[in-house]
């Protein structure tokens, strides 16, 4: 049920005015004056509230104040007595929803009541839309169909709107920043400003006045006040990329303004802002903390929720749509790539990640020679040479590596089928006696046996 807080000094006007109102099926509170009003208001939090103008302690456009500066959201109608129009102007001036005049009918007051809770809805599912829409938009530049991007682009959905502090992880060149942008631009605060800050790219000594700004005078060469940073974003996020590279003194300061959202800037004092902090790091920021390079009581402040952007090794399934996109995005439109060049693409450990990736396409589409079709011979010599090494090896581990005993258990089952289950071949095959191949297939519980 919807609640309303009715707030009247009149007992008759309120006990009428409670009555037709939950008669209409709203759930209602009421309060004698304005001060009993206001701490019903603070203890229910109601959706909305109905007030006289006119009460001996504190007046309905009093009421109407503090309900909107505790709780702007708050639905306000004000009750005037007839040739008071002044204060309902004033009223609708200081956000109030819409006035009665009295003497009004039930179907006067439901019918205002019901227009404004009509306009709430409205409201909220305009906003609700909004941040829906903006949520879509902002992970567009994120491709990928695999598990790994599924989960990441589910975690930005789910994280997006809230104001926690986020601390992405993973190596340069995954797409840290796309994260940060699709967070921003999913939240609240996507009308106002995304700043980013690398960290590593400014000299320490520079880096506490980027951040927090500084007043004139606070250093030689401060000839006028800087904002830094932080100010630059206030309303809006902060985007603080390789923050693993911040300097152990400057830490403190970052640390309060995320415990405290004040800043000091540089030979000046505190000042508040609103700040949504994103920090990103390629370096094992918890390393970082066991041997004293980075504040352990830092990190939990940045990793309230922390993502990890999956390298490009481990989802290949992606390349082939992230080819296409980039592809798109430089000018390629109408080029594709055939299926040497997509496998070599396919194969290849990608040390830079999505940015080296974007890279080669982006070289492909400058010095293609015509036609349609990317060939292998268009790609990178590098890309050519990594295949024909790889292909020269008996085994293609996987980068972040691989079980030994998964590894020696394949190999027995392929020996097995290899030599349609003959365990005295197969052994031969592995060059190892008979009794441990029995050994093997017993351990890796490789069951099915043939007579020799």
């Amino acid at each position: 049920m919807k609640s309303i807080l009715l707030i009247d000094d009149d007992d008759s006007l309120r006990r009428v005015t409670e009555y037709n109102l939950s008669q209409s099926g709203y759930r209602v509170e009421t309060a004698s004056n304005g001060q009993n009003g206001l701490e019903l208001f603070r203890r229910q939090r109601p959706a909305m509230v109905v007030t006289d103008v006119q009460m001996p302690d504190i007046s309905g456009i009093e009421v109407l104040r503090a309900v909107k500066q505790e709780r702007p959201e708050t639905l306000v109608i004000v009750v005037t007595a007839f040739g008071t129009v002044e204060k309902a102007v004033e009223a609708m001036r200081l956000g109030a929803f819409d006035y009665l005049t009295k003497p009004f009918c039930r179907d006067a007051l439901c019918l205002t009541v019901e227009k404004a809770f009509a306009y709430r809805d409205l409201r909220e599912e305009n906003v609700r839309l909004r941040l829906e829409l903006a949520q879509q938009n902002s992970v567009q530049n994120l491709v990928g169909v695999s598990e790994a991007m599924q989960t990441i682009l589910l975690q930005i959905r789910q994280v997006a709107p809230s104001d926690a502090t986020v601390l992405i992880a993973g190596e340069s060149g995954t797409g840290k920043e796309l994260v940060a942008r699709a967070l921003h631009s999913g939240s609240e605060r996507s009308e106002n400003p995304f700043v980013p800050v690398n960290c590593a790219a400014i000299p320490k000594e520079l880096l506490e006045s980027e951040l927090f700004g500084h007043v004139k005078g606070a250093f030689t060469g401060a000839i006028r006040e800087r904002s830094g940073k932080f100010g630059q974003a206030d309303g809006g996020t902060i985007f603080l990329d390789e923050v693993g590279e911040m300097p152990l003194e400057l830490q403190p300061k970052l640390l309060r303004a995320l415990q405290e959202r004040e800043i000091e800037p540089v030979g000046g004092t505190l000042r508040r802002v609103d700040v949504r902090v994103i920090a990103a790091s390629n370096k094992d920021l918890e390393a970082q903390v066991a041997a004293n390079l980075f504040r352990e009581d830092l990190y939990y402040r940045l990793a309230v929720i922390p993502l990890e952007m999956p390298p490009l090794r481990r989802r290949p399934g992606d390349i082939p749509l992230l080819a296409r996109h980039f592809l798109d995005k430089h000018g390629g439109a109408g080029l594709s790539l055939d299926e040497t060049a997509l496998e070599l693409l396919c194969n290849y450990s990608w040390p830079g990640n999505v940015r080296e990736l974007e890279n080669t396409i982006e070289r492909c589409v400058v010095l293609h020679r015509g036609g349609s079709k990317l060939s292998s011979q268009d790609l990178p010599e590098k890309l050519r040479q990594a295949q024909s090494s790889e292909s020269h090896k008996i085994l293609r581990l996987p980068a972040e590596g691989f079980p030994l005993e998964e590894l020696e258990k394949l190999a027995v089952l392929e020996a097995l089928e290899r030599n349609n289950w003959n365990q005295t071949r197969a052994a031969e095959f592995l060059r190892i006696p008979r009794h441990t191949l029995l050994y093997r297939m017993e351990k890796y519980a490789l069951k099915k046996m043939l007579v020799d």
